[in-house]
């Protein structure tokens, strides 16, 4: 497995799994790695804020781990696609991730 698509489907798996890929992702730096490392780090932002507000928030939460399995599975495919509604804008603020 190339090591680009591994960073790319760690980064998913929780936020230790997130800091795991950073830190490979330092020693062998790769436009699929960063594009998910920024992804998935949204989407752990995300979910932390919505955890703090009843009900709409754990509703939200089902909706960002929905959008972590796409992420996931767009990762193990190699594609640099965006989460639906929030992709691109977790792309925009967290582009020092590079």
């Amino acid at each position: 497995m190339d090591n680009s698509k591994t960073i790319a489907i760690i980064s998913y798996i929780t936020l230790i799994g997130w800091i795991v890929a950073i830190i490979m992702h330092s020693n062998n730096r790769s436009e699929l790695g960063a594009f998910h490392l920024r992804q998935s780090l949204g989407l752990f932002i995300s979910a932390i804020i919505f955890s703090f507000i009843p009900i709409i928030g754990w509703f939200l939460n089902i909706v960002i781990f929905a959008f972590i399995i796409v992420g996931l599975i767009y990762a193990a495919q190699e594609e640099k696609k965006t989460v639906p509604f929030v992709g691109d804008f977790y792309q925009s603020i967290f582009s020092s991730i590079n």
